[in-house]
């Protein structure tokens, strides 16, 4: 068990047990950069974020900017990034989505090393595969609310395709953010916008865990304040100005540290084409997004309802509040209007082959994750099989070995949502909300409250590999375990 304190302790010191005096980081620096010009430049710094002319936030930044630039790589073609960090706390950069080596990665799990204060690293890569993925800060927050995914360290990644079909006139990226968090005690997470029902015998465990808790309160949540589409709140930023008949195909992050977030926009459907940016066996039209944290969906929208629209989050006072984005099409003129579309469940199923099973998996892995309220310092503590991990001995940690399939089930005896990802790899989807599917892969996939899900990975990526919840709070505290290649 690690508490609060631990946590934070680890995040600043263990940095800067191997840090080198500032002369030779110089040095190296300098020898850094006479290697040639990198192919892109991140400089981490405290910025400001102007989400609106009255909203103006401090955080930390890439280039000065929320979000981060756009990067675009080549499927297969080698880039080099250079990190510059200009802030005093050690920071690393995560490639969310790629199947790259351990220490390029972004963890320090898995022996990334860490960005230094005022120092800077070279990282070089393969990217890989194609399609729609991000970076993002990967440090330990804790309780520290200016730390972590809370800040504004996130950016979109397009890794281009070796063959493009190119099915559309143009393409838009949407990052979806809040700001301002803060803590709460407890509160309910909405679940009924996901297929599937809640399974008995987790509800009994997790009822359970609630009757044999030290503290009989829930524990620390995080809202917020300001709520922000590609930086900018719902109004206060540049449309996106579209023509009748054209076909825009939409990439949409939710860059959240914690939240589910929802996307409709009015008199128009989203023919889902890819997850994760993992091209999708079935293309399904649906009313409304849902992304978990971290998730990326791409969808093609035909622009066939003229008129000024607000493209945003079914939440009235999160969309209220900043988290949507105006739709205006060419001579249309007036208010943007939001009519709020009937009420459909999220089922990812739809998207996989008909009629099909994945494969026979090599070995099967099964996780109960149980919550602990409040039980750290009044923050939740998460086990999986009865086990939190340990940032001080980095485990628990499983065996794995190159080239078998393995199937993972999580049976959830919590009442959250928990957004699961895996590092390095993708993975297909099984069943979800006990039902079957195949085709699918994703890195990160939502499980829904007192549900069950199965997907498999082939271990073809050696390295230690990080899997955790995407919740912030959730992993800070518990919900994470390694994967060491035997």
């Amino acid at each position: 068990m690690i508490d609060r304190r631990a946590l934070l302790a680890y995040s600043a010191l263990l940095p800067l047990a191997g840090q080198a005096s500032r002369p030779a980081r110089a040095a190296e620096q300098t020898a850094q950069e006479k290697q040639g010009k990198a192919d892109y430049t991140l400089r981490i710094a405290t910025g400001l974020a102007e989400l609106a002319p009255d909203h103006i936030v401090s955080t930390t930044l890439y280039n000065g900017q929320f979000p981060g630039p756009l990067l675009r790589f080549k499927e297969g073609q080698r880039t080099v990034v250079d990190v510059y960090n200009d802030t005093d706390t050690p920071e690393l950069v995560h490639w969310h989505g790629q199947m790259i080596p351990s220490d390029v990665d972004g963890a320090a799990e898995e022996g990334t090393p860490f960005i230094p204060p005022h120092g800077m690293r070279r990282i070089s890569f393969v990217p890989k595969p194609a399609g729609f993925r991000f970076y993002h800060t990967h440090v330990v927050a804790g309780g520290d609310l200016s730390r972590g995914t809370y800040t504004g360290q996130v950016g979109p990644v397009y890794i281009e395709p070796k063959n493009e079909g190119g099915a559309y006139d143009r393409e838009v990226f949407l990052v979806l953010k809040e700001f301002e968090p803060s803590f709460s005690r407890g509160g309910d997470m909405a679940m009924d916008f996901l297929a599937g029902e809640p399974v008995k015998e987790l509800q009994a465990i997790g009822k359970k865990a609630d009757e044999d808790a030290k503290e009989k309160t829930k524990g620390y949540e995080v809202g917020y304040d300001l709520f922000s589409i590609n930086g900018k709140m719902l109004g206060r930023g540049e449309p996106i100005r579209v023509k009748q008949g054209e076909r825009v195909l939409f990439h949409v992050l939710n860059a959240s540290a914690g939240e589910i977030r929802s996307l409709a926009l009015p008199g128009h459907t989203f023919k889902v084409v890819a997850l994760d940016g993992n091209p999708v066996p079935t293309s399904k039209d649906v009313p409304v997004l849902w992304l978990g944290t971290a998730e990326r969906i791409s969808a093609m929208v035909e622009m066939n309802h003229p008129g000024v629209w607000i493209m945003g989050d079914l939440a009235d006072d999160d969309r209220k509040r900043g988290m949507g984005i105006v739709v205006e099409y060419a001579g249309a003129k007036g208010k943007p209007q939001w009519t709020k579309p009937k009420a459909f469940r999220w089922d990812c199923t739809q998207f996989g082959k008909a009629a099909a099973t994945p494969a026979d998996p090599d070995e099967t892995m099964e996780f109960i994750i149980v919550k602990h309220n409040a039980a750290l310092n009044g923050f939740n503590q998460w086990a999986l099989n009865d086990k939190a991990f340990s940032m001080e001995a980095m485990k628990p940690s499983y065996p794995i070995h190159q080239g078998r399939r393995y199937r993972l089930k999580f049976r959830n005896a919590s009442d959250d949502i928990h957004p699961l990802h895996l590092h390095r790899h993708s993975f297909e989807l099984v069943t979800i909300g006990g039902k079957p599917t195949a085709g699918i892969l994703k890195d990160v996939v939502m499980l829904g409250g007192f549900q069950e899900i199965e997907f498999d990975f082939v271990a073809d990526n050696p390295g230690m590999t990080l899997f955790h919840c995407h919740q912030q709070l959730h992993m800070d505290f518990g919900f994470m375990f390694l994967f060491d290649y035997a």
